[in-house]
């Protein structure tokens, strides 16, 4: 292996996003030894990596001995037990849980918004630390206001999101599939077990558990991620979070109002400016993003932009993206990407 490249764990690699960040750490040159890790049961399993079986090893605290970067998609309370020990043994570590995003001194980060969040917290940390990366439906729509609100000052965002089933895991996609085909040939549906409702032909607004506030735990994550992601911490956000039957990619109606107004055309020429985003706004030949598009991809893709009948500093739009991609494992390298572009060295052991 050579010296310069990186030691790098995967926790929760038999998950579908763990699988889709082996797929992208393939593709890197800076990426040397890989790990699997999972729990117990998933232990001795193997995983496809660069042509070959990798067999995943037990998540342990004492798995990350000279690992220089671990990305976590295990869960949030695995996430609290395991990378702390992870960080602590010298590891970068970048979560993709909800375990630590509101923590105060640890970034939530989306490079094409604020990638100086995680260098300025290796700078703190001598380099080391969690770095977090926000919720799916959170880094999607970030990805497309901010070239907006850096032209015309956003205020208030009004969000309905329209979720595929992979956000909830292997297992709820296999339960698409199962209640499809049953729905189709006319059988009995077995019981949901990764919904509250069967999801198969169906629109479920309920995704999370409900707090005291009638949102949604999903609904109050982009409220408070985008706050955090963008430095704005009085922006005006309101979320509809809806499961669809959808294999992979969620899509977005986004409604936002600026200080200044901002026209259609301006939008479309900042958005097919800014890294990450690719307009697709052609409705007079049916073109606009649509899930199946954007699936396996790692762009966000943004059409049906217009303006406001009534309010002249409102444009509304619709936002895709592959949330097992761009929406997870995707933003978790690319965080790492933008580091080693920087100059940081991320060796545990530097």
């Amino acid at each position: 292996m050579s010296e310069n490249r990186l030691r790098v764990a995967v926790a929760g690699a038999t998950g579908a996003v763990g699988r889709e960040m082996l797929r992208l750490l393939e593709t890197r040159d800076w990426v040397g030894e890989v790990r699997g890790l999972a729990s117990a049961r998933s232990a001795g399993s193997n995983v496809p990596f660069r042509g070959a079986p990798l067999t995943v090893d037990e998540l342990t605290v004492d798995s990350f001995q000279n690992i220089d970067v671990a990305l976590f998609s295990a869960g949030g309370s695995v996430s609290k037990e395991f990378a702390p020990a992870a960080a602590a043994a010298g590891a970068l570590v970048v979560d993709n849980s909800s375990a630590f995003r509101m923590d105060d001194d640890v970034p939530l980060v989306v490079p094409e918004v604020n990638p100086d969040a995680a260098a300025a917290a290796l700078q703190a940390n001598a380099g080391r630390g969690i770095i977090a990366n926000p919720n799916c439906s959170t880094i999607q729509m970030v990805v497309a206001l901010a070239p907006l609100h850096a032209e015309a000052g956003l205020n208030r965002i009004i969000v309905s999101t329209y979720q595929s089933v992979s956000g909830a895991g292997q297992s709820a996609m296999q339960e698409l599939i199962s209640h499809t085909r049953c729905r189709i040939s006319g059988e009995a549906e077995p019981a949901p077990d990764k919904f509250p409702h069967p999801i198969a032909f169906n629109a479920i607004p309920h995704i999370d558990v409900f707090l005291d506030n009638a949102y949604t735990r999903e609904e109050m994550k982009m409220v408070y991620e985008t706050r955090k992601i963008m430095g704005l911490p009085g922006l005006q956000v309101s979320a509809t979070c809806v499961r669809i039957p959808v294999m992979r990619a969620h899509s977005e109606s986004v409604t936002a109002e600026f200080d200044r107004h901002l026209s259609a055309d301006r939008a479309r020429e900042l958005l097919a400016a800014a890294p990450g985003v690719v307009v697709r706004d052609a409705p007079g030949d049916n073109s606009y993003p649509m899930p199946r598009d954007a699936e396996s991809l790692d762009d966000t893709f943004v059409g049906r932009i217009r303006e406001d009948v009534d309010r002249p500093a409102t444009l509304h739009f619709w936002v895709v993206s592959d949330n097992l991609r761009k929406g997870a494992a995707t933003n978790a390298v690319q965080i790492v990407d933008n580091l080693l572009a920087a100059g940081y060295c991320l060796h545990a052991n530097a």
